[in-house]
């Protein structure tokens, strides 16, 4: 089995990305990066996050109306 987590908490997917809590958050909140929930926690597939921000490379991504959501 691989050590690779397929999911990542918000703080580890801002931390991997170089994008900020507050706004990994904004874009969770606005339905542009969708997320599991488990109980309290939110977690973002690694997939997801990598196709996310392929669609949304050179995007001002604390503009709302910028962002592309990804499925």
């Amino acid at each position: 089995m691989s050590t690779t987590k397929m999911g990542l908490t918000i703080e580890e997917a801002a931390e991997c990305t170089g994008i900020g809590r507050n706004t990994m958050r904004k874009l969770v909140d606005w339905g542009k990066l969708p997320v599991l929930k488990v109980g309290r926690k939110t977690i973002i597939r690694r997939d997801t996050l990598e196709r996310f921000m392929t669609v949304n490379q050179g995007r001002n991504l604390l503009c709302q109306d910028d962002v592309r959501k990804v499925e």
